[in-house]
C-alpha cells in the first residue's frame, strides 16, 4: 500500500536514547524507583503528544501501553499509566 504525500511519520525512528548516567548513592531505594517511573512516564506522554493524543482522557492503559510497545520500553504499570495522564493534564 504505498503511503501518501500528506501521512506524517508518527515517530522519526530510531530513536537513540540519551547516555545513562549513574543515579546518585545514598537514597532510599523508594526514591529510585519514584525517578525511574517519572523518567518513563515522561517519555510516554511525549510520545504520545507526538502521535496526536493531547487529551488525557484519550490515553487508556491499552493505549499507553501500545506506545511503549512502539517505542520499545516495557510495558507500564497502572501507576505509571496514572501518572502519563497526570502529566498530560499539566502540561497544558
Amino acid at each position: 500500500m504505498p503511503v501518501t504525500a500528506t501521512a506524517a511519520p508518527l515517530f522519526d525512528l530510531p530513536y537513540a536514547p540519551l547516555a545513562k548516567r549513574p543515579l546518585p548513592a545514598g537514597r532510599p531505594r523508594d526514591w529510585y524507583i519514584t525517578h525511574n517511573r517519572r523518567l518513563k512516564a515522561m517519555r510516554l506522554a511525549i510520545a504520545l503528544l507526538d502521535s496526536g493524543i493531547y487529551l488525557p482522557q484519550n490515553a487508556h492503559n491499552r493505549r499507553i501501553r501500545a506506545t511503549a510497545e512502539l517505542i520499545g520500553i516495557r510495558p507500564p504499570s497502572d501507576t505509571t499509566c496514572h501518572m502519563v495522564r497526570t502529566l498530560m493534564r499539566y502540561a497544558r
